[in-house]
């Protein structure tokens, strides 16, 4: 595992942080000893997030955590903004971090390697810039065949009713609770933040070429159901059916076959991106609806509780529980153990 600093420079605190958020949250790819946020400097970033210590300080700058770290391998660019696009104040400290013989980790769609200085750079120190957003080669890409109709394995996927819900997490989350109980759980990653928190299985959604998104997906799912026989297989949504920035998500219950779904929902946030000139988020049942019309069952839905107090996110607990006659998950405040049996009884299917 590489040494690694995740930069967010100020962001930390927003969801353009998430790329950080779920490398602190956990990875087995990178070794995390440190995030760069000169507003929280001085706190652990477990606490800053979700309150729970991981001893991940936060460091004022970069010159600071590398004289207090002292062996680092990488920089991890730790946010992902609108559009992809690299803040400007992150380039000098990329420059200085090359110059301090580390490597760069980028997952945004404005690649290291379109910009010649860094490119020189970064030869001239010896150390590797890392796009994880650069598109395949075309003969590495795969067309979607039908394969997808032979794994067994119950197919289900996390999805949410907007962006930056926390579908990543809870898919890890669920995970974690399967290994818990003894069930061989595995999931396939659809951003970048999954390959960096050491995804084995899976593809760059955004940065695939739209002919072979639904290949790539069945690809991913079926060589994890060949090479290690899953109990279940979850899959990681992105963006939500009906944002307008970018619909996504049909693919996974048509070309990944996910019968089952885990809805991630925010009850207090109102508008797409939380921008009124997007539009309203539609009511949770509406999106359960649409997910029937594909065949496809919502069997939990994990709140996202934001802006809520702990009385609050209780309440729209058994409001949601009691309208929707399902498990209703409260995943930073009780886990995601309630789904268990549910998920024990679709794999005895």
């Amino acid at each position: 595992m590489q040494r690694a600093i995740v930069l967010t420079n100020g962001l930390y605190s927003t969801s353009d942080a998430k790329t950080a958020h779920g490398l602190v949250r956990g990875t087995s790819r990178y070794l995390i000893q440190g995030v760069i946020d000169p507003p929280l400097a001085g706190q652990d970033a477990g606490v800053a997030l979700d309150g729970k210590h991981r001893n991940i300080p936060i460091f004022q700058s970069l010159d600071i955590a590398l004289e207090a770290l002292k062996e680092v391998d990488c920089l991890i660019i730790g946010v992902a903004t609108v559009g992809g696009i690299l803040p400007p104040d992150m380039f000098a400290i990329i420059q200085s971090a090359i110059t301090r013989g580390l490597s760069i980790v980028n997952g945004l769609h404005d690649y290291l390697s379109s910009h010649p200085d860094l490119v020189a750079l970064a030869e001239q120190h010896g150390v590797q810039l890392t796009d994880i957003r650069k598109p395949k080669a075309r003969k590495d890409l795969h067309f979607w065949t039908g394969a997808i109709f032979a794994v067994k394995a119950p197919i289900i996927a996390v999805m949410g009713m907007d962006c930056a819900m926390g579908k990543r997490t809870t898919a890890r989350m669920i995970l974690e609770a399967c290994a818990g109980a003894g069930l061989r759980g595995a999931m396939i990653y659809t951003g970048q933040t999954g390959w960096l928190q050491g995804g084995q299985y899976g593809f760059i959604f955004d940065s695939t070429l739209n002919d072979f998104v639904s290949g790539e997906l069945e690809h991913a799912i079926v060589s994890c159901w060949k090479e290690t026989s899953p109990d279940l297989i979850l899959l990681e949504g992105q963006s939500s059916l009906r944002n307008p920035s970018g619909p996504c998500g049909l693919e996974l219950l048509i070309s990944g076959q996910a019968k089952q779904v885990v809805l991630v929902h925010a009850p207090k946030r109102q508008f797409f991106d939380k921008d009124p000139q997007w539009g309203a988020i539609p009511p949770v049942e509406s999106e359960i609806e649409i997910m029937g019309k594909f065949g496809s069952k919502v069997i939990a839905l994990a709140l996202n509780t934001e802006d809520c107090t702990d009385a609050e996110a209780l309440d729209y607990q058994a409001f949601y529980a009691e309208k929707l006659d399902i498990p209703v998950l409260l995943p930073m405040q009780q886990g995601v153990g309630a789904i268990l049996p549910v998920l024990q009884s679709l794999i005895k299917k």
